[in-house]
Formats: C-alpha cells, sequence, structure tokens
C-alpha cells in the first residue's frame, strides 16, 4: 500500500474510533423509549371539573402515554411512565407495579408514575354518570401501560445521559394574597403574582450513538389546566380531549426533532395556573393560549439543551415509603381518618436527584426540598406522582386556609419532607 493511502487509511480508522465508536465508556447506560395513544375510543365524562354537564364532545389532540427504561452499568433499572391523565389512581399504580414485578422483576422503587393532571382527559373513576365507559377504559388503559413498559425495557440499548435546566414564566401563584391587609381590596384577588413560584424546567436527555436524540424528559410545576373547554358556541361549551399545555409542549418538541419522544413530568404546582387562560383575553380562543403556552414551554427545553449540558453517571439508587397522613378529627364521636402517602427518591449517580411525592403538592414543597437537599447533584421534586388523592398543603398554606388546604395535622409538612431526608441519606451510603 502507498505511503498516502495508508495515511488516510490510519486517518479514517481513528476517526471513525474517536466519532462512531460506541463502546461502553462513551455510552455507560442503556435506554429504551416506548409511546402509546391512550385518548379514549368513545365519547365519556373529562376528569378534572365536576361543573361539566356532558360528556366529551371529541379529540383536539391524542392523549398519550410514555415509558423511559434505564439501565446503569450493574444491571440495575429504572421505568419512568408519563400519561396525559388527571392522575395515578391507586389501583393504576398497583396494576402497572404488579405486571413490571412479575414480567421483569422490577421492584416498586424502580418504577415512576407521573401524571400531566390534564383537566381535559377521561374520568375513570366509576362515578355515576359514567360507570360503564370508565370501567372500560380503565381496562384499556392498563393494557397500554403493560405493553408500552413492555416495549421499552425490550428495546434497552447503549445510550448516553445528560441533563440541563432553563426558565419558563407563565405560571403564577392562584392563591389569594394573604400577605396584604384584609382591607386591602387586592389581597381577595387571584392570580397572586408576589406569591411563591417554580420557574425552573429541569431536562434529561437520552441518546443513542449515531442518532440524534432518542428521548427527552422535562418538568415543570403548574396545573395543566389552561384549558375548561377548547370553545364556546352560544355560550354552550364544547369539551375536547386533549394533553393542555403539557400535550403541546411535547408536541412541539416532537415536531422541531423528528424522531424524538418528549416527555413531561408535571412538577409541584398544586397552587399554580397557567396565566393568560381560559376566556381571560377577548376574542382569544382558550385553546390558542394552551398551544402558546405548551409552544414556550418546548422553547425553554430548547434553551436548556443549548445552554450547560452537563452528564448524567451511575448507578442507579432508589427507595419508595409510605408516610401516614392525618387529617384534624372534626367529629369527636368519629375517627379521622389517615391516608398511606408515597415518597421515592431516586438518585443516578452523584448528579442528579429526583423525590417523587404523590397526589397535588403545592410549590412549597418543592422550594424547600431543593434549598435543603441542595449539592453536587441536581434536585428534581416532581408531583402528582404514584398516588392521587387530593391537595398536600404545606404547613404555609394549611395557616392561610383555602382551596389547596384540607384538614390535614399541621405536622404533613415535616412528615414528607422527613421522608424524603430519611430515604436521601439511606441511598447515600
Amino acid at each position: 500500500m502507498k505511503p498516502v493511502a495508508l495515511l488516510i487509511l490510519t486517518l479514517l480508522l481513528g476517526a471513525s474510533r474517536s466519532f462512531g465508536a460506541t463502546d461502553d465508556t462513551n455510552y455507560p447506560w442503556k435506554a429504551g423509549v416506548a409511546s402509546t395513544v391512550i385518548t379514549p375510543q368513545t365519547n365519556m365524562w373529562m376528569a378534572g371539573y365536576a361543573a361539566r354537564k356532558s360528556p366529551s364532545h371529541g379529540t383536539a389532540q391524542d392523549l398519550f402515554a410514555k415509558a423511559l427504561a434505564l439501565e446503569d452499568e450493574k444491571g440495575t433499572r429504572l421505568v419512568i411512565v408519563t400519561m396525559d391523565i388527571i392522575g395515578v389512581r391507586p389501583w393504576l399504580r398497583q396494576f402497572v407495579e404488579k405486571h413490571v414485578a412479575e414480567r421483569h422483576k422490577l421492584p416498586p422503587e424502580c418504577l415512576v408514575m407521573n401524571a400531566s393532571h390534564t383537566h381535559c382527559g377521561p374520568e375513570y373513576r366509576e362515578i355515576k354518570e359514567g360507570e360503564k365507559t370508565a370501567g372500560h377504559y380503565t381496562a384499556f388503559l392498563q393494557e397500554r401501560l403493560a405493553h408500552i413498559v413492555d416495549e421499552a425495557i425490550s428495546k434497552l440499548a447503549p445510550a448516553q445521559l445528560s441533563q440541563a435546566h432553563a426558565r419558563c414564566g407563565f405560571a403564577m401563584n392562584r392563591r389569594l394574597n394573604y400577605a396584604l391587609p384584609k382591607t386591602d381590596p387586592n389581597s381577595k384577588k387571584a392570580p397572586n403574582p408576589d406569591g411563591p413560584v417554580d420557574h425552573n424546567v429541569p431536562v434529561l436527555m437520552v441518546q443513542s450513538p449515531g442518532t440524534n436524540l432518542c428521548a427527552v424528559l422535562f418538568s415543570y410545576a403548574c396545573h395543566n389546566t389552561t384549558l375548561s373547554s377548547v370553545s364556546m358556541t352560544n355560550n354552550v361549551p364544547r369539551y375536547e380531549f386533549t394533553g393542555d399545555y403539557a400535550g403541546y409542549a411535547q408536541e412541539t418538541l416532537q415536531n422541531g426533532r423528528p424522531g424524538l419522544t418528549a416527555m413531561f413530568m408535571q412538577g409541584c404546582g398544586a397552587d399554580q395556573n397557567p396565566y393568560p387562560r381560559h376566556y381571560m383575553v377577548p376574542y382569544v380562543k382558550p385553546l390558542e393560549f394552551a398551544q402558546q403556552h405548551g409552544r414556550t414551554l418546548a422553547y425553554a427545553v430548547e434553551a436548556a439543551m443549548a445552554a450547560h449540558v452537563r452528564p448524567v453517571r451511575g448507578p442507579i439508587r432508589s427507595a419508595l415509603e409510605y408516610v401516614t397522613l392525618e387529617r384534624e378529627k372534626k367529629d369527636p364521636k368519629k375517627d379521622a381518618p389517615s391516608r398511606q402517602y408515597p415518597v421515592q427518591v431516586i438518585r443516578l449517580g452523584d448528579d442528579l436527584t429526583l423525590a417523587t411525592l404523590g397526589s397535588e403538592v403545592v410549590v412549597d414543597y418543592s422550594l424547600r426540598l431543593k434549598r435543603e437537599l441542595a449539592g453536587k447533584a441536581v434536585v428534581w421534586v416532581a408531583g402528582y406522582s404514584n398516588d392521587y388523592g387530593g391537595y398536600i398543603p404545606s404547613l404555609r398554606v394549611l395557616k392561610e386556609g383555602g382551596y389547596e388546604a384540607p384538614d390535614y395535622k399541621p405536622d404533613i409538612e415535616e412528615r414528607i419532607v422527613g421522608k424524603v431526608h430519611e430515604l436521601y441519606d439511606r441511598l447515600n451510603h
């Protein structure tokens, strides 16, 4: 072989090793992702607003469930499932938990289920008006969730994980301004521009060898309630299935990046609303607001991915336990009900800590935990995970009272935060 040809061949082989290699050091993770449509196959009652007077009238945007499976170098797995539904009912969590245990030997602490909390999705409790359709939908949803988890795990292949974050500003605290004197007319108005918010948008990126991003998981702390109806004709609302702003954010990201699966994880947004919303601006349809907020959030994700991106390494460490939340005793002759509340902490090496909390969690939990767990690892706090059963107030919200303040005992915040710290400390050893 001539010297020049030999030199060219050597350079080409070196380049292939540098840029086309798929060895374990470049791709230490395995990842698989799957997605499926979960839009009801017939019109049915929708969840989120009890004042609705009729079932749905159609579909403005399909609803999706998506699964991301991760495996570290030791073979430990984590599965994250996101869904465009109102919440993770306990029996839905139990079904998927049992399925992954029997089929894949995945322990409960390695399964995360999060709902976007769209109020334009199906009501799958068996309410009086729609028991038959709710039952059929639950069976349909369970089958779809089992399928995408199986598919995501079957697709496990070498991957890189990285993370970044940006900010998005359409969420505003929706509670009254309790800091103002009661005589001030602004104290009785919501939204409250001076109330606590969490505008951070954390992003987890998954990249496979030789491809662009194959999956991106992102979060925002805001009620997914731009819409109550998609339009109004002669004062009659039209109810259509849609993922609201979270659905349009995922759609925008996927439209701009063919082959990408975008997954939204709801944050601690129980006392946060997207603004503007509903019919706040004359001549602007609510659907336009949902689409605009979705694009705004998607652009924040894109901004994060263009900013300071850091690698995420293993191993996966996880813990899940239930804490007892007690209610105040209203009737001295009756026992006050308590509930078992899921708290989950997941560590991805020393790079990322994910704390997932059940039901509708106010923003104070996210702000406090990110402050108290601050360190080398990025802290990500999600609400609406693994359970759905009403609002979870902080001590501040309990003292203020109001819509997001059911009658839990004042120690509720310390019980939940204390359990997060306990699990976090355990995973450090």
